[in-house]
């Protein structure tokens, strides 16, 4: 079995160096026929010569090519800025479009068989190495069997690279997607699979290298917590909605010629809802644009209040939402990482309530701007004091290069602990209003610390359990994960009635009392 699991990880690795490696297999050589298709007709006259100097040039690394186009972008703006003709300044970003058009090599010409050899190999690998996994592992669940010794599992050099690649590419997918116009162009054909007349874009890779990252990686937690129907059924509704609705479903709508959209996400996790665009995109596809508004502001209106006072917020974070799906799966590993200190739980009530207040105000300046016309709410210019702000910080830096990228460092859940607006909203109606707890037997507690070590969510858990108190903390999102590893059974996740869910026990002994406060 080891045999089989070393196998596996050999081939893992083996087509993860392919795909880091497509940077290295093309050649970019813009010609004139390319630019005079890629750039608008108004923009010619005014790049041509800055562009002239590239013409027949041919670059091998995607880099240089990009930073070449820029460049010369840039040097025609700042002539029209000292200039002082604003009309003339180019806000376009050719960058991408050309690179793609002028790429030529291997990721062109065996596009489908680069695609197979990485992620057909790159699963089997990955499933090789996991399976095993059944018998070798022995019992399912965690125990409590030296992780934090592991250089992936405690912040080690194994860690650390992973951080740092994962950094590395939201800020690459981000801010320049033209340097990976290779991995872009290398999930095309699963893009003309889905709809034939459309182009992969850097959105298309990354939803599909989510997705793939949630389907692997979830088979990999339902052998791990085997022993839990729980959480075997939790898995397979994660990784349903976000292959079907978040993946394909918008894809497909797209090819039917109607809005882009993405049925499980709302406001104010998805905060461009209310920009003018979007509303206007929405109300000009008739009825079904019209269903999709009408749904988008039910979802968070009605279905947040009602399905969190009959479920908790675990219906959502941990069954239904795409950043979740990804930090149970591919995450795991990483959950005992997350700071259980009173501290860290102090800066995660300011932080993640300071970014829903936010982004209520943001999107009070967005409708505001769109039903009045006017740019401007007392004064400040909403796009740039508001919107453009939340757009970078929040729906960018916090929620995809640190949201991610620092799974290996502070846990799989920093964001939806310290950024999520939708998670603080979806717990300030669990933490008041809803029939959701964990429940706990003191009694039972034999204070072996996997509740608490394993909680992605910084909860002492074992703090609660010692004594019998029940545990209605806000930023709990019902994973289960704690009564899944508690080896005396203490723990147990429940909807009941609301009476008795701020109980207070009287501690006798070993054991406890409950009275109603």
């Amino acid at each position: 079995m080891k045999a089989i699991r070393y196998t596996g990880l050999i081939l893992f690795l083996f087509s993860f160096g392919l795909f880091l490696s497509l940077f290295f297999m093309s050649s970019y050589r813009l010609s004139e026929d390319t630019f005079a298709e890629k750039v608008k007709p108004e923009h010619q006259a005014l790049l041509k010569a800055s562009f002239e100097p590239l013409f027949g040039q041919t670059y091998h690394f995607s880099i240089p090519f990009v930073n070449a186009i820029n460049g010369a972008i840039e040097t025609v703006n700042d002539e029209n800025r000292v200039q002082q003709k604003w009309d003339k300044i180019i806000y376009d970003d050719y960058a991408g479009a050309l690179t793609r058009a002028s790429t030529s090599g291997l990721i062109t010409t065996h596009t489908s068989l680069l695609l197979a050899l990485i992620f057909g190999i790159g699963t089997l690998g990955a499933l090789m190495f996991i399976l095993p996994q059944v018998t070798l592992a022995g019992p399912a669940g965690i125990k409590n069997n030296g992780i934090f010794h592991h250089a992936l599992n405690n912040r080690g050099w194994m860690g650390i690279l992973i951080g740092s690649l994962l950094i590395l590419f939201y800020i690459a997918l981000y801010f320049y997607p033209a340097y990976v116009t290779n991995w872009i162009i290398l999930v095309d054909p699963i893009q003309k699979l889905i709809n034939p007349g459309g182009e992969s874009s850097q959105w298309f890779l990354y939803g599909f290298l989510y997705s793939f990252a949630v389907l692997v990686m979830g088979i990999r937690m339902i052998i791990k917590y085997r022993h839990s129907k729980y959480q075997i059924v939790r898995t397979c509704s994660v990784m349903f909605f976000q292959l079907a609705i978040a993946f394909l479903l918008p894809e497909i709508l797209v090819r039917l010629n109607q809005p882009y959209f993405d049925f499980k996400n709302m406001w104010p996790l998805d905060y461009d809802f209310f920009d003018a665009w979007h509303i206007n995109t929405l109300t000009s596809a008739g009825g079904l644009g019209i269903f999709m508004f009408a749904w988008g502001i039910t979802l968070f209106v009605i279905g947040v209040p009602v399905f969190v006072f009959f479920f908790g917020k675990r219906w959502y974070c941990s069954w239904v939402c795409g950043c979740g799906g990804l930090a149970e799966t591919a995450g795991d590993s990483f959950r005992q990482l997350s700071d259980k200190s009173l501290k860290a739980w102090k800066i995660e009530r300011w932080l993640v309530h300071g970014v829903l207040v936010f982004a209520v105000i943001m999107t009070i300046g967005v409708l505001y701007t769109f039903i009045t016309g006017s740019n401007t709410l007392l004064g400040l210019d909403t796009y740039t004091f508001l919107r453009k702000p939340y757009g970078f910080a929040i729906g960018s830096i916090f929620s995809g290069v640190i949201g991610t990228g620092f799974y290996p460092l502070m846990g799989n859940r920093v964001w939806c602990r310290f950024g999520c607006p939708l998670a603080a909203y979806l717990g300030l109606v669990q933490r008041f209003k809803s029939k959701f707890r964990i429940t706990t037997n003191g009694g039972q507690c034999i204070s072996c610390g996997n509740c608490s070590t394993y909680c992605e969510m910084g909860i002492d858990v074992r703090w609660y359990a010692q004594r019998g108190q029940n545990i209605v903390r806000s930023s709990c999102v019902g994973c289960g994960v704690c009564s899944s590893v508690c080896p005396r059974g203490v723990l147990n996740l429940e909807n009941r009635d609301e009476d008795g869910r701020f109980n207070e026990p009287i501690l006798i002994g070993n054991n406890s009392l409950k009275i109603k406060s």
